[in-house]
């Protein structure tokens, strides 16, 4: 308890410096997803056997539905996610109950931390490469939230938000607050998120995020900067910028670039970028849908490459990596009505 208000009384002097909820008419939506790469990773010249070959990236069981106007649910797991612990639920992204009365939509259950950004708002299935924070990000944890869409139109939401720390490997217990406001305004979306999560215990780092989607005909661009501090001491040595940008050229194709950069000048609380890390990646690449009117089945291909200093001697990207993939993603409906 004393912990919880104290992550509390963390969100509220830091403002001081998921998605929105919506029935379906589906009662019942249950798909399976999966997808396959062949990749090629060197550093250098030295060419990296663990990360090259044919990868069976994704596999995931999807579930959602309503169980009426007010109540519905959802459940996604990555079948090749191993469980660590011997826990059923590490590979179980999402498995929570949603209650929704009006403008309010309550949640409880193994959801995705209400962080804002749009590089970390996409799914492990349609991630090709990117930051060194995004791989370290343990997004799905335990907790509950409530949301609440402003005006008739819901076009604003905010999102609050206790779960889980995503830093949990150290201890269970830590716990993390957050607040979300998510908009949809014409040419322009946001995603914006203040969060205040245990490291150790009692011991807490603030995550600033500023997320924006801008919309220009058929090329959208999103642009994300986050800082991470120990509470609300944001000396701005310690943070991210990711940006992608991207031309739906046809209805079946889309072309993509895009640009990260992760320093981390000192700021031991971060446990996702760690003290040290100074890395830019740039990378492109092309997705292509065969079948008209539908995206069900995806053919890609990316390529990036990053310089720089990782901090992290067991992180993911380092200098004078390079990267290749190819491969496709295809989506089955098992049951819908």
């Amino acid at each position: 308890m004393k912990r919880l208000c104290a992550i509390c009384l963390g969100l509220i002097a830091t403002l001081s410096c998921g998605s929105v909820f919506a029935q379906g008419d589906n009662h019942v939506n249950f798909r399976m997803e999966a997808r396959g790469d062949a990749q090629a990773e060197a550093i250098g010249r030295d060419v990296k056997a663990e990360g090259t070959g044919f990868r069976g990236k994704q596999l995931n069981l999807r579930l959602n539905g309503n169980i009426n106007d007010s109540w519905s649910y959802a459940y996604r797991q990555r079948m090749g996610k191993p469980n660590e612990n011997a826990s059923y639920f590490e590979a179980v992204d999402h498995i929570n109950l949603t209650y929704t009365t009006g403008a309010w939509a309550f949640t409880g259950g193994k959801q995705t931390m209400a962080v804002g950004g749009y590089e970390y708002d996409r799914a492990p299935l349609d991630f090709y490469f990117g930051s060194e924070y995004w791989y370290n990000m343990d997004c799905y944890q335990w907790g509950v939230s409530a949301s609440y869409a402003i005006g008739a139109e819901g076009n604003d939401v905010l999102k609050v938000q206790v779960a889980q720390s995503p830093f949990r490997s150290v201890s269970p217990s830590l716990m993390g607050g957050s607040v979300l406001w998510q908009g949809s305004h014409g040419w322009i979306d946001v995603l914006h998120s203040v969060n205040v999560m245990e490291y150790a215990k009692e011991r807490m780092v603030t995550f600033l995020t500023l997320g924006h989607q801008i919309h220009m005909g058929d090329v959208t661009l999103q642009l994300d900067w986050m800082n991470r501090a120990e509470l609300a001491n944001f000396d701005f040595n310690d943070f991210s910028v990711m940006a992608d940008l991207s031309w739906s050229a046809s209805d079946k194709m889309n072309l993509f670039a895009k640009y990260t950069y992760d320093v981390n000048a000192s700021n031991m609380a971060d446990l996702c970028v760690k003290p040290g890390t100074e890395l830019t990646r740039v990378g492109a690449g092309v997705e292509y849908f065969p079948i008209e009117g539908s995206r069900d089945v995806r053919f890609h291909g990316a390529c990036s490459y990053a310089w720089g200093q990782n901090g992290n001697s067991t992180g993911t990207v380092f200098d004078s990596q390079s990267f290749v993939t190819m491969g496709v993603t295809w989506k089955m409906d098992i049951l819908k009505r």
